[in-house]
C-alpha cells in the first residue's frame, strides 16, 4: 500500500549566512526563512504523481520531508494512515545525482535491498529480474564508472524496484542526460510503473515530462511555497502532446501558473 496524505506541513530554517549573495538579496543572517507554507496534499495508491516549480521553491525539500530524510517544522504525513517520521525500506527515494555505490557492481547494487532473501536461487532471480527490466542484461559485472549516464540511472531504477517499494520518490532523476537518453528513461520510467502499479511521486521541472507520465501534476509557487494548481491527467497513454489539444492547453496553463508566456 502507498497512499499519502499531507496535512498542513510548513519548513523553515534560520539564515546563518554572514554576508548576502548580492545586494538585491532580502535575506539577512538569523532571519527566519519559510521555504514553504502549510502544503496539503493526497496521494492515492498507485498514482504517479509530478510536483513542478520554480528552482529554489522547496520541492525536493518537500519530497525529502516525505521520505523520512528531513524533518518539517510543523504538519504531518500519514502514510496508509500512520504517522511517519524516518526512512523505510518500504519507502524507496532515488536522488537527484547518482547515488550508485562506485565499489560495487551493477549486480551487487541491485542486490543491496534484497539481503533479506535467504534463498540464494530466489535472490539470484530477482536480481536478474530487474537488471532485465532495466536492460542492463550484460552488465550485471560492470562497475558505475564502466556505464554511460543513462546506464547509471536505469541501474539505480533497478536498485529501487528490486527492493519491492509502496512508494518510490524520484528526485529530478533526468538530470544530466541527453536528450534521447532522456526520453528513453523517461518511456521506461511510464512503462514501470505500469508494471508495478506502485506510489510515485517525481519532482521535476521539465513541464512536458509531467504532462506525459504523471496521473495528476502539483505546481507550487516561489518560497514561501503553496500549491496553486493540481491537475488530474485523463488522457490515455501512449501521450503526444503536440497530438492531444488539450495537453497542449495545460502546458500553456501550467506556463503562465510559473510566469512564463509559452509564447515567448
Amino acid at each position: 500500500m502507498g497512499s499519502i496524505k499531507i496535512e498542513g506541513l510548513s519548513k523553515s530554517y534560520v539564515n546563518k549566512r554572514a554576508k548576502k549573495r548580492d545586494i538585491n538579496d532580502p535575506e539577512k543572517a538569523g532571519q527566519v526563512i519559510k521555504v514553504f507554507d502549510d502544503i496539503n496534499m493526497e496521494f492515492e495508491d498507485g498514482e504517479m504523481v509530478c510536483i513542478l516549480g520554480p528552482s529554489g521553491c522547496g520541492k525536493s525539500t518537500l519530497l525529502r520531508i516525505m521520505a523520512g530524510f528531513d524533518r518539517a517544522t510543523t504538519g504531518k504525513i500519514l502514510i496508509d494512515g500512520q504517522e511517519t517520521f524516518k526512512t523505510s525500506p518500504d519507502h524507496v527515494y532515488v536522488f537527484q545525482q547518482n547515488g550508485l555505490l562506485p565499489w560495487m557492481t551493477v549486480w551487487q547494487n541491485v542486490e543491496l535491498g534484497l539481503r533479506h532473501i535467504e534463498d540464494e536461487a530466489e535472490k539470484t532471480e530477482t536480481i536478474q529480474e530487474y537488471i532485465d527490466m532495466v536492460e542492463l542484461t550484460g552488465f550485471e559485472h560492470h562497475y558505475p564508472s564502466q556505464l554511460s549516464g543513462g546506464m547509471q540511472r536505469r541501474a539505480e531504477l533497478g536498485r529501487a524496484l528490486a527492493v519491492n517499494p509502496d512508494v518510490l520518490y524520484m528526485d529530478e532523476p533526468f538530470t544530466g542526460l541527453d536528450y534521447l537518453t532522456h526520453l528513453k528513461i523517461r518511456e521506461e520510467v511510464i512503462n514501470m510503473h505500469s508494471f508495478i502499479g506502485k506510489t510515485m511521486v517525481m519532482v521535476t521541472h521539465f513541464i512536458d515530462d509531467a504532462l506525459i507520465m504523471a496521473d495528476r501534476i502539483i505546481v507550487m509557487n516561489e518560497k514561501p511555497a503553496r500549491v496553486t494548481m493540481e491537475r488530474k491527467l485523463n488522457f490515455s497513454r501512449p501521450r503526444n502532446i503536440e497530438k492531444e489539444p488539450g495537453l497542449r492547453e495545460l502546458r500553456d496553463e501550467v506556463f503562465m501558473e510559473l510566469g512564463v508566456s509559452y509564447v515567448a
